[in-house]
């Protein structure tokens, strides 16, 4: 596996006029790198670059100057796409098809055989909650329908990057926690997730760095950590106090600060918690709705080292011992037990009932003549194929 999934080293990009002349510099001298299993925010104000970046490492242009390695390879290499899922800003779908058709297309394009194609084609529809619209024309959908099948089908391959552009853009907000717990998960699963988005929030709840653009050139980056805490502030969280600690708590806290100001209040959720909390209780009271309801994560959408894991594991093993076979009985076995059979049953048959005893009924008679006629056929059938 490459060191970086992403790696930028002064990477630019000028867009030039019909004579060749420098129009705008796109990009200017950029250096980021993205790590294996990182989910990375590129973030800026329209202009800033964020869009010319992305379409360099999808290889849909080409730098000016500079290095972009993309997977350990070129960004333009076939084995590097085949490895790389994208969600636009804008879902490009072909609106007759319907949202089954159109991820069966996707798939065809990665050669995916009709069986697979199949498979992940049902687990992706339930995994974004469009399991019951698989039939439905794309064109009918509203564009937050549209925007989740869009998703599906930028993890049809099982990309080991993903590049999502406004991934939660016309979603209500149920579908912006279910996109970002995907996410997650997607992460737990070593997927590479490099995500640009204006929602800053959405961006703040799953990136694990993000990378600040602005006039072509990168103003800020770094983990959450190290760029939102605020150093020369102290907050302390505890359970609710009575009035008596918290009277004993203020008269500490100005006794050294020495008339520095302070707040004293009570935590608040954001609103997007009290959303998705008044839909938990909907949902446990099973209140119907007509609604996409996302699923869980498909299951083919593993780590590669994973599935390298599983095929080494089943080369190692152990064989177990193969269980003996119980011996086949040969021909002329079969022939003689079934010989000594028939010639036990005629000895009941002709031998005389036991004084004080009642001869044998005719019903039981007529069975045991079925029996010995039974025998004697397999008994001709066993020696004509002798």
């Amino acid at each position: 596996m490459a060191d970086f999934a992403i790696n930028a080293v002064g990477l630019t990009k000028v867009f030039r006029d019909f004579w060749n002349r420098p129009k705008a510099r796109a990009v200017n001298e950029i250096d980021f790198s993205v790590r294996p299993g990182e989910v990375v925010g590129l973030l800026g104000p329209n202009g800033s670059g964020k869009s010319t970046t992305v379409k360099m490492i999808l290889g849909l242009l080409y730098p000016t100057a500079g290095s972009l390695s993309v997977l350990g390879r070129s960004p333009r290499a076939v084995e590097t796409k085949r490895e790389i899922g994208y969600l636009p800003e804008e879902s490009y779908l072909y609106k007759y098809l319907t949202a089954e058709e159109t991820l069966d297309f996707f798939g065809s394009l990665f050669n995916l055989s009709p069986g697979e194609r199949r498979n992940r084609i049902d687990q992706l529809l339930d995994m974004v909650g469009m399991a019951h619209a698989r039939r439905r024309r794309v064109g009918e959908f509203s564009k937050g329908m549209a925007r989740r099948i869009g998703l599906a089908q930028a993890m049809i391959n099982d990309p080991s990057l993903l590049i999502l552009d406004e991934p939660t853009s016309g979603l209500d907000p149920l579908g912006c926690r279910e996109v970002k717990d995907l996410i997650t998960e997607l992460k737990k699963r070593g997927k590479t997730v490099l995500i640009t988005s204006h929602l800053l929030s959405d961006v703040e709840d799953i990136c694990d760095r993000v990378i600040i653009l602005y006039g072509g050139c990168v103003r800020a980056q770094g983990s959450l950590n190290e760029l939102l805490t605020v150093s020369d502030s102290t907050r302390i969280v505890t359970p609710s106090l009575s009035p008596e600690v918290t009277e004993k708590v203020l008269a500490i806290l100005r006794e050294n600060l020495h008339g520095e100001s302070f707040r004293l209040d009570h935590p608040r959720r954001t609103l997007e918690e009290f959303f998705l909390d008044v839909i938990a209780r909907a949902k446990q009271e099973s209140v119907e709705t007509s609604g996409a309801l996302g699923g869980g994560i498909a299951s083919y959408l593993r780590n590669q080292s994973d599935k390298e894991s599983a095929v080494l594991q089943s080369l190692i093993a152990e064989p177990e011992p193969a269980k003996p076979k119980a011996p086949q009985e040969d021909a002329a076995a079969l022939a003689a037990r079934l010989r000594r059979e028939e010639e036990a049953r005629v000895a009941n048959l002709t031998q005389d009932a036991a004084p004080g005893q009642p001869d044998k009924d005719e019903a039981a008679r007529r069975a045991e003549a079925e029996a010995l006629k039974e025998a004697d056929e397999k008994l001709s059938d066993l020696l004509k194929n002798r």
